[in-house]
């Protein structure tokens, strides 16, 4: 039995009638009473209701086993494509994946979605877009007949995902001919009542063994592929990469650790000389942090900070690294009062936004009883150059208190000379680039000198002294004692090493 309202639809259903359908009774409520009946509509018993609605009352017999098929089919294929949708999907899904693994076989998937359908949707409305939609399954349709003899099955997903389900692969080439046959069939612009639109889609495809994977597996392998291909520049189709796959995840651990891991003291710092080129004798040296991981052993900079960097920990880390590298810097001044060493440590613009760096450089020396000349800041070009507002008024203000400012990798950022002369900075760090040209006596590249003497002079001028950075050999270190550069830092002094190697380094 049902209750219908006045429009036809059901208000509710007893369990005997969802039994008889095959569904819960919740499932049937706001379904058209004629989907339930169908062509027994006959055999059916209507009492009129005070209320305005009706009760129905169905016969069990066996005319209903194909209502009871029908509704099914309703429930598990989408009323706009009319193609099955993410229910049907996944049980056809997991049903190919267990018949596949019990004799060793292999499964492929295509799962895209459409670019920039969203735009679509708004701009022309949601009747145009479902017909978008139906047009693309229908595509996709043909792709799938057309790659395999008995077709492979085409789902809808929801909103504008579609998924290609390959059974019984036949190896890696089988399922990106199928994505090459769909980003094909898709370039041609369609025809919507009177309107040509384009439109394109990215695709992760995904071909495997069936035996050891899941459905759920296999979809989250698609998902990240997917989302590869639309990272790469859309309209195309990404395989997925296991290795690629592993880096992702490792991103992800070290990303959501990264706070826990200042606390619990995981980080380390090693240092690494920068020389008086006229001299070789030590004058500073630069703070490197390193990550002891539990799981992936030592990591360096490279690894980590940019993720820092975008989840907002780099000021967390960021203050630890100068509060030990200041510790460790009294510590040398202590011990060589007479020629003391000064620390560079890096900062991230994002100190300067998130953080009072002012603040905490002014605590950190008061705290450890280091000289503020002998602390230098070392930004990259990109982020110094340009700056307003509160950046500018930050290196002003650490440049008042006596810090040292440097600016990191010059050359390869914005190279504002004269936006330069503004700033309060005392050291320009040369990219290692242009340090290569002067590898190789044979070979030399007579631009790579003239830069850099030009740069050094220019420096000088402006009152500011110039590190060299990657100096590998003392032909290196000679001409570019030669055309005036003031220190030099790289493995031909030393790499990256702990802070009591650099104590022996300075023994007499």
């Amino acid at each position: 039995m049902a209750l219908v309202d006045r429009e036809g639809r059901v208000l509710d259903a007893n369990g005997a009638l969802g039994s008889l359908l095959g569904a819960e009774p919740a499932c049937l409520t706001a379904l058209p009473a004629t989907d339930l009946v169908g062509q027994v509509h006959s055999e059916m018993a209507r009492t009129p209701l005070p209320s305005g609605g009706t009760l129905l009352s169905i016969p069990d017999d066996g005319q209903l086993y194909a209502l009871r098929e029908e509704l099914r089919h309703l429930r598990m294929h989408d009323s706009v494509t009319r193609l099955p949708n993410r229910a049907l999907f996944f049980e056809r899904l997991s049903t190919a994946l267990e018949a596949a693994g019990s004799r060793t076989g292999r499964i492929g998937l295509c799962y895209l979605d459409l670019d920039g359908f969203k735009a679509i949707n708004d701009t022309l409305g949601h009747r145009t877009g479902d017909r978008l939609l139906a047009a693309v399954a229908g595509r996709l349709t043909e792709c799938a007949i057309r790659t395999a003899p008995g077709g492979h099955l085409v789902a809808r997903l929801g909103g504008d995902e579609f998924a290609v389900l390959v059974e019984d692969s036949t190896g890696t080439g089988q399922a990106t001919d199928l994505a090459e046959c769909v980003l094909a069939a898709l370039q041609r612009p369609f025809d919507l009542a009177g309107q040509r639109i384009a439109v394109s889609a990215s695709i992760g495809v995904v071909e495997r063994e069936a035996s050891g994977t899941t459905a759920t597996g296999i979809m989250q392998a698609a998902d990240t592929t997917l989302y590869w291909a639309k990272a790469d520049g859309k309209a195309r189709w990404t395989l997925f990469d296991p290795e690629r796959n592993a880096h992702r995840m490792t991103k992800q651990a070290l990303s959501s650790t990264l706070r826990q891991a200042v606390e619990r003291g995981e980080f380390i710092l090693e240092y690494q000389p920068l020389v008086e080129l006229s001299s070789g004798d030590i004058r500073g040296v630069e703070a490197l942090v390193r990550w002891h991981h539990p799981n992936f052993g030592t990591l360096g900079p490279n690894r980590f900070i940019s993720l820092a960097e975008e989840n907002g920990a780099i000021v967390q880390l960021g203050r630890w690294v100068l509060a030990e590298s200041c510790r460790q810097a009294r510590e040398w001044q202590k011990k060589h009062p007479d020629d003391p060493l000064f620390i560079s440590v890096n900062v991230a613009v994002r100190q300067v936004w998130d953080s009072d760096l002012v603040a905490d450089v002014a605590a950190i020396l008061d705290d450890t009883g280091l000289p503020p000349e002998l602390l230098q800041l070392e930004l990259t070009e990109s982020a110094v150059m340009g700056s307003a507002g509160r950046p500018l008024q930050a290196l002003h203000a650490l440049h008042e208190m006596g810090v040292r400012i440097a600016i990191d990798d010059f050359g390869t950022g914005y190279s504002n000379l004269a936006y330069l002369s503004r700033l309060p900075v005392s050291t320009l760090k040369l990219d290692g680039s242009f340090v290569h040209g002067f590898r190789a006596d044979e070979h030399p590249n007579p631009a790579d000198e003239t830069i850099v003497e030009a740069l050094v002079q220019l420096a000088h001028r402006l009152g500011l002294t110039v590190t060299a950075e990657c100096v590998e050999n003392a032909a290196q270190a000679e001409r570019l004692r030669r055309i005036g550069c003031d220190t030099g830092q790289g493995w031909l002094y030393s790499r990256p090493v702990p802070a009591d190697r650099i104590s022996a380094m300075l023994a007499p």
